[in-house]
This record gives C-alpha cells, structure tokens and sequence, in this order.
C-alpha cells in the first residue's frame, strides 16, 4: 500500500522552510566578504538583479516540478522523461542532484558542528581567552583537523535527524518556524548595537557606495552571479523536494518571491553587521569562509565593549541559519529513501543519518576541498538538469500549467522563456566559470 505523503500545515510554514534552506553560511561568512572585496554597492546591484531572475525562473521551476511529482529528483526526473520513453535515464540523471544534496549534507554536518562548539564555548564564556589572531588560528585549526571535533559533530546530526524524524508539518515547518524568526531578530539586534559602535559609518559608507569601476568590471557580475545562485538554493534538490510536500492551493510565484527577499535580507543584514564592525577595529574584510567566522570575527569581538554577549548572540543566530539548512539537505536523501525501498521514515533518518556522519566524520580535515567540489561542479549540474526536464522536456505547456496552480493572476508570459532560455544556460555557465576560477558562490 502507498504511504501516505506528509505535506506542510501552512503556506507560512512552507516558506520559512524554504528561507531556512536558502539562509546559510554563503549568507554570512561569504557574501559580506564579497561585498567588501568586490565593490561594495556595485557588487550590490549585480547580486540583485540575479536574485531577481534566479528567483524568478529557478525557484519557481524547482518549487513547481517538486509539486508536480510530489516526490524527490530521482522520480521527479523519471516523470519528466516518461513521456519521452526514457523514464529510467531521467531517474538516472536524478541521481546527481540526490548524491549531491547527501554530500552537501556531509559536509555540512561538519561545519555545524563547529558551530556547536563555538556556540556551547561562547555560552561558557571561553571562546574569546585567546589574546591574538594566531591563538584563535591554532585553535581553529585543532578543531577542524582529523577527528578533531567528533562530539560536537556527533550532536549536530542527532539534532538535525531528531527534527527530521517527525516530519515535515510537525518537524521541518516547526522548527524553522522557531529558528528563523529568532535568527533575524538576533541580527538585527547585532546590527543595531554594531551601528552605535565608534568607526561604523565607515563600514556603511563602503556598502552603498557605487564604485562605477567595479560595476563594469566582469568579475563583479561573475562573482554577484555565483552568490546569487548558491545563496538561493537552487540545485535541483532541496527547494524541488520542499515543493513536493506543498498543497496545489498554493501560489508558488509569490512563495518564491518571499523567499528571495527574505534571504536577501539576510545577506544584507550579515553585511551590516560584519562588514560596519570591521570597521571599528579599523580593519578591511578581505577573507571570507571558515576564517571569517571562526578567527577573525571571535578575534574581533574579543576587542569590542560586550564582546562576550556579542559572540553568544551572533553564533546562536548563526546555529539557527545552519541547522535550518542542515535539515534541508538531508531531507532529500531521507525522502528518496522513502519512495524507492517504501520505507518509514524512522528507519529512512537513521540509514541516511548514520551515513552521513560516519562519513563527515572522516572527512573533518579535507571539509574544504569537499564542498568546493560539490558546490563548483554538482550543484549548477544539478540545477541545470531540474531547469531542463521542467522546462524543456516536459514543454511550456506543463510549466505554465503547474506554475499557474493556485494562483488568482495570469503568469506572465516572460517567465517560461527567461527560464528556458536564460536561467537553464546560466546554470551551466555557473558550472563552467566555478571550474575555471575555482568556485565563484
């Protein structure tokens, strides 16, 4: 007998979802690194406007091919080439979005346990007894070595599996019902207390001022692009199994709009806070990544009025940005497990759990090379598939149909072409730019 397929209690719920999967660590360890190294309010603009159109075409296409199928990549695909005679090329093909959002996972549970720890030692009051950048360097560096962090990894992915095993209306939607709201609030409390610090009108002035130079440099636009497409999530796993559990009452244009503005106002807030507080110490932010948030910012905090309260704040706010999205990538594979071997989800959590960890635990030392790996080459893979067998292979027709469910307008008529023709190539171009900059999100 098919098992009945949970779904989410309340549009509201689907959409904080889908901001928790998109809000994460490229929102706050790499896009003010970004804005700092690549023009300020040029880099601005050009991040914009691909949020716009990736919004516009990739979130919407995912999210509505989700619906469509109401299942993850795998069957997804394999609907979408049926009518062509090729159901098991398209399941085939959407293997590669599924290993993708898994290893994702891996090497997020990785990171989230560092998290963790910093979090638990910034409670304590022990994260900022290091005097100077080299102490919190060596300290760092003990902890992301081999095996260098295994409780705290540990508990990141029993956590993260506790919360998936109830679901999606009773676990997915209500946690991140709790968790989002809590972490904006959190930063914005931060970036109201860094706006009064001495020094900070510097960090605002470098942020919205438009560098004409930079806006018509090509690496501004390359970059901008390549942030823009991993910070909305599009990789033809998690916002397409997030649609899948979504009601056919829904408008999905409008989900998608939210969810864009609301990342990017978390990018946004990330940059004021970071960047302004920099300033303060009179320093430029030229490093993003690992550095970024678990040196330079602890080193930082260590010298500002209240550093202690700052640190506390800032890394609950950022265990919520990264559990949220932590869930997410695990919820594909789990999902997939479900409706290839018709299992429970209990035993689909821990199979998917217990993989996971055992090897995120091995890789604690090359975490970098991994996700530099799965972000340049099988993500925009994986996203240039989805935006192919939605809008190309299953036609105009069927992508206007299922994008127009639920809603009470007409969708208008330059969102089926700017997709096909606009957001399908630049997935690839993604690719292809990644590969030869070595990574640009």
């Amino acid at each position: 007998m098919e098992q009945k397929r949970d779904s989410f209690a309340s549009r509201w719920g689907f959409i904080m979802a889908c901001i928790g999967s998109a809000v994460g660590m490229g929102n706050i360890w790499l896009f003010p690194a970004r804005v700092s190294g690549s023009g300020g309010g040029a880099f601005i603009i050009a991040y914009l406007i691909f949020v716009v159109l990736i919004g516009s075409t990739g979130v919407i296409g995912e999210m509505s091919f989700g619906r469509m199928a109401r299942s993850g990549p795998i069957d997804a695909f394999g609907k979408a080439t049926e009518s062509r005679g090729s159901r098991r090329l398209g399941q085939a093909l959407g293997v590669v979005p599924t290993l993708g959002s898994l290893a994702l996972a891996i090497g997020y549970s990785v990171v989230m346990g560092w998290i963790l720890k910093y979090t638990f030692s910034a409670v304590s009051g022990t994260l900022l007894k290091a005097e100077n950048v080299d102490e919190f360097t060596e300290r760092f560096g003990a902890m992301a070595s081999q095996f260098g962090n295994n409780t705290w990894q540990i508990l990141a992915v029993l956590l993260t599996a506790v919360i998936l095993v109830f679901g999606i209306g009773s676990g997915i939607e209500k946690a991140n019902k709790i968790m989002m709201p809590i972490f904006f609030f959190l930063f914005v409390g931060l970036g109201v207390y860094i706006a009064f610090q001495p020094g900070a009108i510097d960090g605002y002035k470098y942020i919205f001022t438009v560098d004409t130079k930079q806006l018509l440099d090509p690496m501004t636009w390359i970059y901008a692009l390549g942030q823009a497409f991993f910070s909305l999530s599009v990789a033809g796993n998690g916002t397409l199994i997030y649609g899948s559990y979504l009601s056919d009452k829904e408008d999905i244009p409008a989900s998608a709009r939210n969810v864009a503005f609301f990342d990017t106002v978390a990018a946004m807030l990330a940059a004021m806070v970071i960047i302004p507080a920099m300033a303060t110490a009179g320093a430029k932010l030229d490093q993003g990544g690992p550095m970024l948030m678990f040196v330079f910012l602890p080193n930082l905090f260590g010298t500002m009025p209240g550093g202690n309260i700052i640190a506390v704040v800032f890394f609950v706010a950022v265990t919520f940005a990264g559990l949220t999205s932590l869930i997410n990538l695990y919820e594909s594979p789990i999902a997939t497990l479900q409706e290839r071997l018709k299992i429970k989800r209990l035993p689909a959590c821990i199979i998917v759990g217990a993989l996971g960890l055992g090897v995120s635990l091995l890789i604690q030392h090359i975490v970098s090379d991994w996700m530099d790996i799965i972000s340049i080459y099988i993500c925009p893979l994986g996203a240039g598939l989805a935006g192919i067998m939605f809008f190309w292979v299953l036609g105009k027709k069927v992508a206007e149909k299922e994008i127009s469910k639920g809603r009470q307008k007409p969708l208008p008529g330059y969102i089926i072409p700017l997709a096909k023709y606009v957001f399908c190539p630049i997935c690839f171009l993604v690719l292809i730019a990644g590969a030869i900059l070595g990574g640009i999100g």
